[in-house]
């Protein structure tokens, strides 16, 4: 039996999420980061160091394009009217959303490397941790998004409950001026003040507390789509 994944099936993914232009995907972020370049321009009291990169210039791109990903995974075969063939596929339907959520985790890495690898060269070098806080913030609401759209059973609504709940994460942080242990966004690198000691501990437990976050909002949400009555039938 191969480890390796089945890169034929995850192409096959990417074309339902996203159709026949799916390799855009990881594009899509930059243009974020040009239209940050262009503010920068015009704005020459608008800069970025090591410590602030995180939030604005990597999480952000990568959270939007996560959301879009995230309502397609489940959500979207209900708009495509193809739940009830998804039921019926060999191996459970779990294997077609596993294999979608796998596909979308593979964008957002591509995406985040080109993301990363421009933001190193044109604004600022960065630790390597950055990278690892982005892509939390990124799966979190990856998860979030495919749980939100099953749960109401909508693209439309997952994106709109999700952009609440992120609106919301947005608020308590200032957009990253405060940081918080529960939040997605958190950046050890903004509380450079701090005692090592605690700041080890409070990324340790905000890391491990995300990823139980994300494997109970994860569960969750193939509990509600296995409720096949349910989801079929509107309730």
């Amino acid at each position: 039996m191969s480890v390796l994944p089945d890169f034929k099936l995850l192409r096959l993914a990417l074309l339902v999420i996203a159709g026949r232009r799916f390799w855009l995907l990881p594009l899509l972020p930059l243009g974020w980061l040009v239209v940050v370049r262009i503010i920068m321009f015009m704005d020459a009291s608008l800069t970025f160091d090591d410590t602030s990169v995180q939030g604005p210039l990597l999480a952000v791109p990568l959270t939007l394009l996560a959301v879009f990903l995230g309502i397609r995974i489940i959500a979207g075969e209900i708009e495509d009217r193809s739940l009830e063939i998804a039921y019926t596929v060999p191996g459970g339907c779990k294997r077609i959303w596993y294999t979608k959520l796998l596909a979308a985790s593979g964008v957002i890495i591509s995406a985040e490397i080109l993301l990363a690898s421009a933001v190193f060269v044109f604004i600022t070098p960065f630790p390597a941790g950055v990278l690892y806080g982005a892509l939390q913030a990124a799966g979190f609401y990856l998860i979030l998004a495919m749980a939100m759209a099953t749960l109401f059973r909508s693209e439309a609504a997952g994106a709109m409950a999700t952009a609440a709940v992120l609106g919301l994460n947005g608020a308590l942080t200032d957009f990253g001026d405060n940081q918080i242990r529960i939040s997605p966004f958190w950046n050890p690198y903004a509380l450079a003040d701090t005692d090592p000691t605690e700041l080890f501990a409070w990324t340790l437990q905000n890391h491990i507390g995300i990823l139980l976050a994300i494997a109970a909002i994860g569960s969750l949400a193939f509990m509600r789509a296995n409720r096949r009555e349910q989801m079929l039938s509107g309730g």
